[in-house]
């Protein structure tokens, strides 16, 4: 099993509503980094309306349908959506209320596949469920996220990750 998180127990934890902002695109597992990619420029948008983020950069996996298809979200948790503009530029949303797992992948954004499958394996294991719905299209998560904790100067083998996914009521 890949390193999920230092002390190698995701934890359980119930999370309020998170108002965001974020940029939408639909990738294929090839395409994922144009997604990545627009993390700064979402950052760019709140800078020039002097919002600062509440939270580290996400990804938010909406629709797997893999390899074909994912629809993603590259984007920040904001304090309050009331003073937003939300445009074409970016979407404003709110992440659900609820129980989530996370763990914690140390190391490289290489290593986040096998993380992810030892999570989901982890979770299957224990009998919990994901808020997930399985649609003729594929997969509809209610909030599967990579959270990155590290800045983007650190050496991508010290980078800390979250995966935090939402579990079903």
């Amino acid at each position: 099993m890949a390193k999920i998180d230092r002390s190698g127990i995701p934890r359980l934890a119930e999370r309020a509503p998170q108002p965001f902002v974020a940029r939408r695109a639909r990738v294929t597992t090839a395409t994922l980094p144009e997604i990545a990619d627009r993390i700064p420029g979402v950052l760019a948008w709140l800078d020039r309306r002097t919002i600062t983020p509440s939270g580290p950069p996400f990804l938010r996996y909406s629709v797997m349908s893999l390899p074909d298809l994912m629809v993603v979200e590259a984007g920040f948790p904001v304090d309050e959506l009331q003073a937003l503009d939300a445009d074409d530029e970016v979407l404003s949303g709110t992440l659900p209320a609820g129980r989530y797992v996370t763990a914690r992948h140390h190391g490289a954004p290489s290593g986040l596949a096998q993380a992810t499958a030892d999570l989901l394996t982890w979770v299957h294991q224990r009998g919990l469920r994901f808020d997930v719905q399985n649609l003729a299209d594929g997969e509809h998560w209610a909030c599967r996220l990579e959270e990155y904790l590290s800045p983007p100067s650190v050496d991508m083998q010290d980078w800390e990750t979250d995966l935090t996914f939402k579990l079903a009521d």
